[in-house]
């Protein structure tokens, strides 16, 4: 989950969606990305306009991670399994992005490292960094989105 769902800590918004930066940086610039309408917990309902932007916004977060990290490739998931583990379920449909790497980064002090770039994402990781440091990552993000 992001730090908080505030002004601060948004990186960007679109017509229908909001983008966070993920509390786990384990890969660098992972995001969560919140479609703003409520009540809408599975992707088969999402409306035209919706998945439009959506793309519209996969295209603009990757090229500007690209150019503030050097992603190489990005992992898009949409899971909501943690909304089923609630009595009565409560799922809204939001998306992880993961951007990957071939080679260590070091930003802001710290070296981030994709141990398993080339297989899948490594799960249950938990490489939080302090405010200091998600603000850059937002800042980074904020100036090459164009």
């Amino acid at each position: 989950m992001p730090l908080h769902l505030d002004d601060e800590s948004l990186i960007f918004e679109t017509q229908y969606w909001k983008v966070y930066p993920s509390i786990d940086q384990t890969y660098l610039g992972r995001s969560i990305i919140f479609l703003k309408r409520e009540n809408c917990g599975d992707l088969a309902d999402l409306k035209p306009d919706e998945i439009i932007d959506f793309l519209l916004l996969v295209k603009k977060l990757e090229n500007a991670c690209r150019k503030a990290f050097g992603a190489v490739m990005f992992n898009w998931a949409c899971l909501m399994n943690d909304a089923y583990q609630n009595v009565p379920p409560d799922p809204q449909v939001h998306w992880h992005c993961r951007p990957r790497y071939n080679h260590p980064v070091t930003f802001a002090g710290h070296e981030f490292e994709d141990t398993s770039f080339g297989t899948h994402y490594l799960r249950g990781t938990n490489f939080a960094v302090d405010s200091s440091v998600q603000r850059q990552i937002i800042s980074a993000i904020k100036m090459q989105l164009s």
